[in-house]
């Protein structure tokens, strides 16, 4: 690196990218399961390994300096990805966020500092590690207060690879822009005074970090209008079977009108072998009549109604305990996403279970001290992780699975509703409270 002007000190460039990277653990993600002390440990450990790498690294020029970022670099992701339960996309989409913000908080300390060393202020190591403090400060805790008012669920979208690509591409670019004239003065864009070379630092740093945060937020925008765009598919997708399974039951209702003049049939009917196939038939008929619920409102039985078919067709023992006419103040639309996603959810790990003797639904819906309680509990056997209290999808791409959960705390907080989901050796329980007759928002 070229020594025509006075560099950034090297601890003060590893407090920078440590905080940068302090940053995005504090605003977006969670740590993973351990404890505050053992974190605290990960990060005073990484704080030093940041500060030997640059310190030593510290007399490289040229080609052997961009090496030593690019280690320094490397030293962030590792860091945060230990810290951070995430993907690795989304840890190195969040550590080229916090490396550009690590370069314009070192540029504008550094930039400041020069500024008022050059017109005559006495310097030294302890004025400068006290000039550097409160500018990082500022720096850090307004970019933290920005980007906590752009997360408000305390998340950071999934970040798939070519996310990952435009991002680092991006970043790539703001360095190599930004410490051009630092590498070599003989480009036409490079800079040739002091101040002017500076200036090219910071602006560029700034003008980073806000299209880095402005793809951010188009990336956020794009995912939240999928989201709602699948949501109100599942919404229409339980509402179109619910109308399908309204005519197959009224189809069975018909059937067992029609056994009344069968039982006429069958009294005349002299041969005793005819007579018991006659009654077999009957019998299974009655069967399918007997899944039907009557739980006092006309919808929730349509879809209990068509699980239960189901499960009994699959060997799942679906017991409902249900008073429906809680439900009367919600529309039809969420009264089957709420309990067509729960028990289609339900199915699909009691399927999954070899025993079928452990293929066991419940499902009940009563009044609580002013809410109405709809809890579904299922048996399962899978491996769930969670995240913001909801569990992950346990498919292939997360993009296009777990919206049913979604479509069920959407149509809840319709209501001001809540859904919570909690496990326990073995069993998973859902619930949603909705204010008992609460108007939709």
């Amino acid at each position: 690196m070229s020594n025509v002007l006075p560099t950034i000190p090297r601890f003060y460039t590893a407090i920078a990218q440590w905080s940068g990277c302090m940053l995005y653990l504090l605003v977006y993600y969670k740590q993973k399961k351990r404890d505050i002390s053992a974190f605290i440990l990960i990060a005073a450990a990484a704080l030093l390994c940041l500060s030997l790498e640059l310190i030593l690294t510290g007399g490289l020029e040229g080609a052997l300096w961009i090496l030593a970022m690019i280690g320094s670099a490397g030293l962030m992701y590792l860091f945060m990805f230990v810290c951070m339960d995430a993907p690795w996309l989304t840890v190195g989409y969040c550590t080229v966020r916090a490396f550009v913000l690590s370069e314009l908080a070192a540029s504008v300390e550094w930039q400041l500092y020069y500024f008022f060393v050059s017109s005559g202020m006495e310097s030294d190591s302890f004025v400068e590690f006290g000039f550097m403090l409160p500018i990082y400060a500022v720096v850090y805790i307004c970019l933290f207060l920005l980007e906590k008012s752009a997360a408000e669920d305390g998340r950071c979208e999934t970040i798939h690879i070519r996310e990952f690509i435009t991002a680092f591409c991006i970043g790539v670019l703001i360095f190599v822009i930004s410490n051009l004239s630092f590498l070599t003065l003989d480009t036409p864009f490079s800079g040739s005074v002091e101040l002017e070379i500076y200036n090219i630092r910071t602006f560029v740093d700034i003008g980073g970090v806000a299209v880095l945060f402005a793809y951010h937020m188009q990336l956020r925008e794009q995912s939240a209008k999928y989201e709602l765009n699948v949501i109100q598919n599942v919404l229409e997708m339980q509402y179109t079977q619910y109308k399908q399974s309204r005519e197959s039951i009224e189809m069975v209702n018909r059937k067992y009108h029609d056994l009344k003049h069968q039982i006429a049939a069958l009294r005349a009917e002299p041969d005793a072998a005819v007579r018991e196939a006659f009654l077999d038939a009957m019998e299974e008929d009655i069967r399918d009549y007997e899944a039907q619920n009557k739980t006092g409102n006309s919808v929730l039985d349509t879809v209990l109604t068509s699980k239960n078919l189901y499960c009994q067709k699959h060997k799942i023992i679906l017991t409902t305990v249900a008073d429906g006419s809680l439900l009367n103040f919600m529309d039809a639309m969420d009264i089957c996403t709420i309990f067509g996603n729960a028990l289609d959810n339900a199915i699909e790990a009691a399927r999954e279970i070899k025993d079928t003797e452990k293929r066991l639904i419940h499902l009940t819906l009563t009044s609580q001290r002013g809410f109405v309680l709809i809890r579904v509990e299922n048996y399962f056997e899978r491996h769930l992780k969670f995240e913001g209290g909801m569990p992950l999808s346990t498919k292939g791409d997360e993009r296009f699975h777990g919206y049913g959960v979604k479509s069920i705390r959407y149509s809840a907080e319709k209501y001001g509703g809540t859904v919570s989901i909690s496990t326990e050796k073995n069993w998973f329980d859902l619930k949603v409270l909705i204010p008992a007759e609460r108007q939709k928002k």
